[in-house]
C-alpha cells in the first residue's frame, strides 16, 4: 500500500509541474536539431531513410514476398522508433542533468517524462508521412483509426515505467547504456517489425505472445494497415501490464533518489 501511496503522490507531482514540464519538453524539441540546416525536418527524414534501407535489405536483397511491404514496415516501425528512443535517451535522464538534480526542490521524476514525450511528440508527427505513403499505396485506414489513442496510452504506460526504473539505475550502474543499446537491437528483430506475423514459426511464437512491444506492433498494424479493430482484451491486459511496470519502475526510482545529487 505504501508503494502505492508513493507513486499516487509522484503522479501528482507531475500533474501539479506540467507547466514545467511542457516548458521542457519544449526547449529539448528546440535543443535536439539546434544548429543542423534541416532542423525540425529530421523528425521526418530519419524514420525515412531508415525504412529505405530497411526496405532495400528486406524486399530486395532477402526478398520478403508481402504487398505494401514498405508500408507494411513503417507501420511498426514509427512506433518501435518512438520506444527505443525513448529508452535510449531516457536511461540518461538523470545523468544527464546533474544541473537541475542539484537544485533543491527539483523534482527528478519529470525528467523521464519529458523525454518520452519529446519522442512521442516526434512520433506523433511522422503520422503524416505514414498517412501519405498509406494513401499513396491504396491502404486507406478506416474506422479502427479511432482507437489509435488507446495503443498510445497502453505504449505511453508500458515506456515510462521502464524509463523511469532504467534513469534511476544507471546513476550506479553507468554500464547499463551499453547493455540497453544491444538489448533493444535484440528486441527489435523479435518484434514483427520487417517481417509479417506469418513468417514466424510455430515453435517461435511465444516471442510474439509474451512480448509487449511485439503485441502493440501488430496492433499499429491492424489498424494502420489491415484496417482491422483491436483485440481489446490483450489491450487491456497492456494497459495493466504498462500499470504494474510503473508501479515497479516508480519503487526503484524512489529507492535511489535521495542518493543522485550525491553520484552524479
Amino acid at each position: 500500500m505504501a508503494i502505492l501511496k508513493t507513486l499516487a503522490l509522484d503522479i501528482r507531482d507531475l500533474y501539479k509541474y506540467r507547466v514545467l514540464i511542457w516548458t521542457l519538453v519544449v526547449k529539448e524539441l528546440k535543443l535536439r536539431y539546434r544548429g543542423s540546416i534541416l532542423g525540425f525536418f529530421w523528425s521526418f527524414l530519419n524514420p525515412l531513410l531508415l525504412m529505405a534501407v530497411y526496405a532495400l535489405v528486406f524486399s530486395v536483397y532477402m526478398r520478403i514476398q508481402m504487398e505494401h511491404y514498405p508500408v507494411f514496415m513503417f507501420c511498426g516501425l514509427l512506433p518501435w522508433i518512438w520506444f527505443s528512443a525513448s529508452l535510449l535517451e531516457g536511461v540518461n535522464s538523470i545523468v544527464g542533468r546533474g544541473d537541475l538534480i542539484t537544485k533543491a526542490f527539483f523534482p527528478p521524476q519529470i525528467l523521464p517524462m519529458v523525454t518520452l514525450l519529446s519522442n512521442l511528440i516526434n512520433f506523433l508527427l511522422s503520422l503524416p508521412i505514414l498517412f501519405i505513403f498509406l494513401w499513396a499505396s491504396h491502404v486507406i485506414p478506416g474506422w479502427p483509426l479511432v482507437t489509435l489513442p488507446l495503443i498510445l496510452i497502453a505504449q505511453l504506460l508500458f515506456t515510462f515505467g521502464l524509463v523511469l526504473g532504467l534513469s534511476a539505475l544507471n546513476v550506479h550502474f553507468r554500464d547499463l547504456t551499453h547493455i540497453l543499446g544491444n538489448l533493444l537491437t535484440l528486441w527489435f528483430f523479435v518484434c514483427p517489425i520487417i517481417y509479417p506475423l506469418k513468417q514466424i514459426p510455430e515453435r517461435f511464437r511465444f516471442l510474439v505472445d509474451f512480448n509487449p512491444m511485439a503485441l502493440m506492433t501488430l496492433m499499429y498494424q491492424d489498424i494502420f494497415f489491415y484496417n482491422r479493430f483491436l483485440d481489446f482484451k490483450t489491450l487491456g491486459l497492456l494497459c495493466l501490464l504498462g500499470v504494474i511496470v510503473i508501479v515497479i519502475g516508480n519503487a526503484v526510482f524512489n529507492a535511489y533518489r535521495e542518493s543522485f545529487a550525491e553520484d552524479i
